[in-house]
């Protein structure tokens, strides 16, 4: 009986090689086939050996090199053929990574499949904006939801903003009119301070700050791409105070 492969879900971080896992990093230095998503890191990448393949399955919006159904059935192909393959993906592989989707195609078709958690890209690019997304103070309650997604418009997202939590919006920077009128629409206050994460946890990122109701206005000025990250909640607010005490510390 022929032997199959192992399909490795592995989450690669907001990032930075150095918030890899051990075993993250271990699977990527030993992985026989390694499918990638477009946003993973040159030098994530670069810890491979020299015999891995590297495949890359980038998606943007409204292009996708493969259709998921297509990767599905890549990394079930791959270890039939008898090859462990790692499916590396930004963050954590089950938070807006489509890892649930992966893992039941392949169980059904009967490959061993492994998920290695990773970093969320909330988790990451928070902590490297000194943004605590829960706070004894400020928030008790972290929602993360999609920005991108069908009927946006139609989500109930009433109650996952305001006094006492943060709402962290993943893929929403195309989006980010329909997201702030939204909210306004359902109760949350225009001068609820936000902020825009862009490239967490890396050498260019920024943190930038403003108001709900400035929003969108934000993301045109400053011209945000993807990957990004919306926060809103009072915890955005407290961060800014949190700098600038750093900042007054350092002048000293």
């Amino acid at each position: 009986m022929e032997k199959h492969g192992t399909i490795y879900l592995v989450g690669a971080g907001p990032g930075d090689p150095d918030l890899l896992t051990l075993r993250a990093a271990r699977l990527i230095e030993r992985a026989q086939i390694i499918v990638h998503d477009g946003l993973i890191e040159p030098a994530v990448l670069a810890m491979a050996c020299k015999e891995a393949v590297l495949i890359n399955v980038a998606k943007r919006r409204a292009h996708h090199t493969l259709p998921q159904e297509d990767i599905n059935a890549l990394l079930v192909r791959h270890a039939r053929a008898g090859r462990d393959v790692v499916r590396l993906k930004g963050g954590d592989p089950l938070v807006f990574g489509r890892g649930g989707e992966e893992a039941e195609a392949a169980r059904a078709a009967g490959i061993t499949v492994e998920i290695v958690p990773g970093i969320s890209a909330a988790n990451g690019a928070a902590a490297a904006a000194q943004i605590a997304l829960t706070h004894r103070d400020a928030a008790s309650i972290v929602s993360f939801v999609a920005g991108q997604c069908k009927g946006l418009a139609q989500q109930d997202w009433a109650g996952l903003a305001g006094t006492g939590r943060t709402l962290v919006i993943y893929m929403g920077v195309k989006t980010a009119p329909q997201i702030a009128e939204k909210l306004m629409a359902d109760g949350l206050a225009p001068a609820m301070p936000v902020a825009i994460i862009e490239n967490g946890a890396r050498p260019n990122m920024r943190v930038l700050r403003g108001l709900l109701a400035e929003l969108p206005e934000l993301v045109e000025r400053e011209r945000v791409v993807s990957p990004a990250l919306i926060v809103i909640g009072e915890v955005t607010a407290r961060a800014d105070v949190a700098l600038v005490a750093l900042a007054q510390e350092a002048a000293l």
